[in-house]
């Protein structure tokens, strides 16, 4: 990503939340692999996407109706879907690559979701759930928690019990947090966290590094931040940033559980700084 790209997102990223454009920061993420990518034709789009679920409603369609609409448009008809066979492409977390291949992961499907129902407009959210991103439409007399992952699914509360109970192997106590709305932020911020493990479990630790720094852009005073960023610089023997990382940490963070350790981590590269004087 160039440092224009990048002074481009913190500026997004920082805003109030409601005046956070999700699709257009999420694409200058994927600048960070695609550093030459132009965004408005993936915003373009979006619209056209948008233009054909409008072109399908009628007045008085229900809530009911209209996300029937935006599932056929986005599953049928543009045959957007989950990647069970490589969930791990980091491909499936860029939007850039989702809009191409219509193909992805619950959260940039969510997004995808997300911003079609913004154009049209119709009230979606994304809710977070542990392991699995939805999103959720509510009013005052009903709700419908939808899985973009899975054709846009319609889900009860207690399938979502379930499918958190497969997940952990054992039962999972509902939090109604699981089903509150989340912002653009956090769900950015979820999206560069999964390129971040993605990266570091595929030893791509110069990537993973990225991630990092962009992470910071969002959340500057984010300790675990700090801590990732030093273990990422140790890996790429960048010695000097790897200990000015874990002072940072300790600083910000000084009762965490894992303090000692990186006290300890710190003590070694000081050890290797003085020798390679």
């Amino acid at each position: 990503m160039s440092t224009r790209s990048r002074r481009t997102f913190q500026q997004l990223i920082t805003l109030p939340d409601p005046a956070i454009p999700l699709a257009e920061t999420a694409l200058l993420m994927a600048c960070e692999e695609y550093p030459q990518i132009e965004i408005s034709p993936y915003l373009d789009q979006l619209d056209e996407m948008a233009a054909v679920v409008r072109s399908k409603m009628r007045a008085g369609d229900s809530p009911l109706d209209t996300i029937n609409t935006i599932n056929n448009v986005l599953f049928d008809v543009l045959g957007f879907r989950g990647n069970k066979e490589n969930y791990y492409d980091p491909r499936n977390s860029f939007l850039n690559d989702v809009l191409e291949r219509r193909v992805g992961i619950p959260i940039t499907l969510s997004a995808v979701y997300l911003e079609v129902a913004r154009r049209l407009p119709f009230p979606i959210v994304g809710i977070g759930m542990p392991n699995h991103f939805l999103v959720k439409y509510a009013d005052r007399s009903q709700e419908f928690i939808l899985d973009p992952f899975n054709r846009g699914d319609i889900l009860t509360r207690e399938d979502c019990a379930t499918r958190l109970t497969q997940s952990y192997g054992g039962p999972v106590a509902l939090s109604e947090r699981f089903f509150s709305g989340v912002t653009h932020r956090q769900i950015l911020v979820r999206m560069l966290n999964n390129l971040k493990a993605i990266y570091v479990d595929a030893q791509a630790y110069d990537k993973g590094l990225a991630m990092v720094e962009m992470l910071l852009l969002a959340e500057p005073a984010d300790p675990q931040q700090y801590r990732d960023r030093g273990l990422l610089h140790r890996l790429l023997r960048h010695f000097e940033m790897a200990a000015r990382d874990f002072e940072r940490y300790i600083k910000l963070a000084p009762d965490a559980k894992d303090g000692q350790k990186i006290q300890e981590e710190l003590q070694e590269l000081r050890r290797i700084q003085a020798t390679m004087n």
